[in-house]
């Protein structure tokens, strides 16, 4: 597997992200190893709030939740998705699949870093993801938070704004990368902001995963990855922990996606969920602090 790395130089002086960076060595899946990004913050005794990204972002997104949630006294990790942030990058699209990225991540927070009484906040792909690992190993978790998220098993017709996203980036010439965050915030991002997001990609040979990653959703249940999405369900639907959906009002992508937790997840049953008003699909962006906020005050009433 080849994999290229993005130059250091291009993560200097980044608006409002002053976070030291940390690197694991992780194995690719194909005989070799790959160089992972994650965040650091707070107590290292403390009990880990691990935040998951989707696509096209990274740890960026997360930066005003971060000083938040240390000043509540919490551990914060915050991984970059291989083939995005300051990750390495496997150069053909290929190379990605749905299920080498949960190994690519569980290698990270469970192998390198044996993350343990975790809580769990997750959006978009990082709800993909990371619900396969709560699946996995429920026992690592204390509690999860949703938001913009799901976990299709291909049942049902997706949404006309996903199919339209996923044509998109197959086919659009340029994948500028700040300016899809940007348009999926309700604010509009400031320039450097966008800066910041196309920081990770130089050019279009850095952007294999960004691309591919629409394609790997499973939309049919011919998918590869139905069956194991199915299999999580179950495990989900014996989940009893602390389980809060915190979905925005203004996220046409994964607008109702919260009802099957709120109905099938026994850890949701009885909890006050939120509603994020103000916030598009990168709720981080729109209402970060507000979010961290919640989780804090989550952890708090939970523990």
């Amino acid at each position: 597997m080849q994999s290229i790395r993005t130059p250091d130089d291009r993560f200097v002086n980044l608006p409002d992200y002053p976070f030291e960076p940390h690197y694991a060595e992780i194995d690719d899946a194909d005989g070799g190893t790959l160089r992972v990004h994650y965040l650091d913050e707070g107590p290292a005794d403390a009990d880990p709030v691990l935040l998951l990204h989707g696509e096209p972002s990274w740890s960026y997104l997360y930066r005003h939740m971060i000083p938040i949630l240390v000043e509540a006294g919490h551990r914060v990790v915050v991984p970059d998705l291989v083939g995005f942030g300051r990750s390495d990058k496997p150069t053909e699209q290929t190379d990605y699949t749905y299920v080498r990225h949960i190994e690519w991540l569980a290698a990270l927070v469970v192998g390198e870093l044996d993350l343990r009484a975790m809580t769990l906040l997750c959006q978009d792909w990082g709800g993909l993801l990371g619900l396969r690992l709560v699946a996995a190993q429920p026992d690592r978790f204390a509690r999860v938070v949703v938001g913009n998220t799901f976990l299709p098993t291909g049942h049902g017709t997706p949404s006309e704004a996903f199919l339209a996203w996923r044509e998109f980036s197959q086919t659009t010439p340029e994948f500028k990368v700040g300016r899809i965050v940007s348009g999926g915030c309700v604010r509009n991002l400031e320039p450097g902001e966008m800066a910041a997001y196309d920081a990770p990609f130089p050019d279009d040979s850095y952007k294999a995963g960004a691309r591919i990653f629409p394609t790997l959703v499973p939309t049919s249940l011919d998918d590869p990855e139905s069956v194991p999405n199915q299999e999580a369900w179950k495990v989900l639907a014996a989940f009893q922990r602390p389980f809060l959906c915190a979905f925005s009002d203004s996220d046409k992508i994964t607008a109702g996606n919260d009802a099957p937790f709120r109905a099938k997840v026994p850890g949701a049953a009885g909890l006050e969920h939120r509603t994020m008003v103000g916030g598009g699909h990168f709720l981080q962006e729109d209402v970060g602090p507000e979010l961290a906020a919640v989780i804090v005050d989550f952890i708090a009433a939970t523990a």
